[in-house]
């Protein structure tokens, strides 16, 4: 019977261990520094012991070893007379010690696999963070006890790893990547809606975008002329119901300023005509370059205090208009834009209809596309286009890619207005 409670002890002390080394390697460190964050010690421990896990897991294969070869011997004396006597009723053959020391053998071998392998490590990868925290005090006991076994193990070992020129700690970097992913099983699961997991994502992308990706394009742009009527100004305003427009002198290249529609509905109020002057006109005006990233953008704004921004190319020539809306619009989408402006109009079940304004990256997440070819040579779906084409595009002009087939069916001049997107059979 001693024995026999040897086994079980040496199956349960095997299954700490094995529980300890899944743990230890499984625990998420994002889950570890909340625990840490709040006060939790052993969860700093388990932290601090992921940085450098090399002793850690020394000793583990140390106790491991040790266990089963422990194991072996006294299971083999503990479970063969047992064994015997249960085959003696029916079979007393020659044979019958060496068919009971194999019984024994694989009974011994079968507990440990199950309780000392299998289930604890099965518990282990289900809550790697609460056993970790768990564990990690007694580990720690047991390395130091251990510590000069694991000093020539964990020696040898780094030594190898220079060797081979391996990294002997662990890194542990959270990427973009991981924290998308993270929140793709959350949403997956159902612990995340959909539409957080999808602004969170879009986040994500405002750095890898540019303003040419959400601004008013030049040719889209409502000015007023310093020359123009009262009748004239007045009506596009009701035509086009801004905020803020930008005033020039004859063309765009020739701003002036930019005037506030408050100001204009004052000066009607008061029996004046809607006309621009110089005591309405703000001269203060707030350019970007256009290959500033939305996120560098966003920041730019919260610094200038601007209700919105000139965007100008390398040359200093006007290519653009950009609001506090239109970068918010990137990444929240839906949440502030009405539907009459969606860009993305599903048509039925194997047809889209795509404004070319388009941001690329938006087309590719309704279309479940990994990414476009040479994304970083256009901004919108009408860029996309008008690469593959290398020349202006016609109607019913079309490019095929990744099984889809993108045809241009609308033109303003030379610019792409709409896109038919549908599978390619």
């Amino acid at each position: 019977m001693t024995d026999l409670a040897a086994i079980l002890l040496l199956i349960v002390i095997s299954a700490v261990f094995a529980m300890s080394e899944i743990a230890m390697a499984a625990a998420r460190k994002i889950k570890l520094q909340v625990k840490a964050d709040e006060g939790s010690l052993k969860a700093q421990s388990v932290l601090n012991l992921q940085e450098k896990p090399g002793a850690f897991f020394a000793m583990i294969q140390i106790a491991l070893n040790a266990i089963a070869i422990l194991g072996g011997i006294i299971g083999e004396a503990a479970l063969t007379p047992y064994i015997a006597e249960l085959v003696s009723y029916f079979y007393q053959g020659e044979y019958l010690e060496n068919v009971s020391f194999v019984l024994s053998f694989i009974c011994i071998t079968a507990l440990f696999i199950l309780f000392a392998d299998l289930l604890p490590k099965r518990i282990a990868m289900i809550m790697p963070e609460s056993v970790a925290i768990i564990f990690v005090t007694p580990m720690r006991w047991v390395t130091i006890a251990l510590s000069p076994f694991v000093a020539v193990f964990n020696s040898l070992t780094n030594l190898f790893l220079r060797i081979c020129k391996l990294p002997s700690e662990r890194v542990d970097i959270v990427t973009t990547e991981d924290i998308v992913a993270t929140m793709e099983a959350g949403a997956e699961h159902g612990s995340l809606q959909q539409q957080e997991y999808q602004l969170i994502e879009n986040v994500f992308e405002l750095e890898n975008r540019t303003l040419a990706s959400v601004m008013t394009p030049r040719d889209q742009i409502i000015y007023f002329d310093l020359e123009e009527a009262s009748e004239q100004v007045t009506q596009k305003i009701i035509d086009n119901p801004h905020n803020h427009f930008l005033v020039c002198s004859q063309n765009l290249d020739n701003l002036k300023g930019i005037v506030d529609c408050k100001d204009i509905l004052r000066l009607v109020l008061k029996g004046e005509p809607a006309t621009v002057n110089s005591d309405i006109l703000d001269t203060d005006v707030f350019y970007l370059p256009e290959t500033l990233s939305l996120s560098d953008a966003l920041n730019a704004f919260k610094l200038a205090s601007q209700p919105c921004a000139v965007v100008v190319n390398e040359y200093g020539v006007i290519v653009g208009l950009v609001t506090v809306k239109d970068l918010l619009s990137s990444f929240m989408a839906q949440l502030i834009t009405p539907l009459d402006e969606e860009l993305i109009i599903k048509r039925d079940n194997n047809s889209w209809l795509i404004d070319g304004l388009t941001p690329i990256s938006d087309v590719a997440k309704v279309l479940s596309l990994d990414e476009f070819p040479d994304k970083n040579q256009y901004e919108t779906i009408a860029g996309f286009i008008l690469y593959k084409l290398k020349r202006l595009p016609k109607k019913t002009d079309y490019v095929i890619y990744a099984g889809y087939k993108f045809e241009v069916i609308d033109l303003q001049n030379v610019r792409i207005e709409q896109i038919l997107v549908s599978p390619v059979k």
